[in-house]
């Protein structure tokens, strides 16, 4: 049997708050996570910076502009789809620059701006749902949520955190 080493894809995702404590959602109509409603953002391409990426990507998707205020965090899904994939990636806050959302339907069908107290009413991602939590601590999505993977979460060797 020949082994064939599966790349690890690096990917940025800005999570966009506007004044309002509203966050910019997308549904994603293309693998992995199709159907479910994420935050713009998407694979970093080689020689490209990660911010340039993050801005390139949300420009793709919604045609809007934002200024980049920090890392959230770092999240990896391990075991995507049928390939197994594996995905890191940063999350990045964004506030709006522009508001007019125009999704490019190639890989977002629709775009809108929901308050934060809504978002548990969306089919969202493990990994939407974790840095969504960071940021609204009020939502409780600790009790009862799927099992997550932050990068923060395990020791060397893959051994989990002893609990808080």
């Amino acid at each position: 049997m020949e082994f064939t080493k599966q790349p690890i894809k690096t990917s940025v995702v800005a999570c966009i708050i506007d004044t309002q404590d509203r966050v910019l959602l997308t549904r994603r109509c293309i693998a992995p996570f199709c159907g479910q409603w994420v935050m713009p953002g998407g694979k970093i391409d080689q020689g490209e910076s990660i911010l340039k990426a993050l801005h390139r990507e949300v420009m793709e998707e919604v045609g809007i502009e934002v200024r980049v205020d920090g890392l959230i965090d770092v999240f990896e899904h391990i075991g995507v789809g049928e390939r197994g994939d594996h995905f890191i990636i940063l999350y990045y806050r964004a506030h709006p620059l522009s508001f007019e959302l125009v999704p490019n339907g190639d890989e977002v069908t629709e775009a809108l701006w929901v308050d934060h107290h809504k978002l548990p009413g969306y089919s969202l991602p493990p990994g939407t749902r974790h840095i969504l939590s960071k940021l609204f601590p009020d939502l409780g999505w600790g009790q009862g949520a799927p099992p997550i993977r932050s990068a923060e979460e395990e020791l060397p060797g893959g051994q989990p955190l002893p609990p808080a």
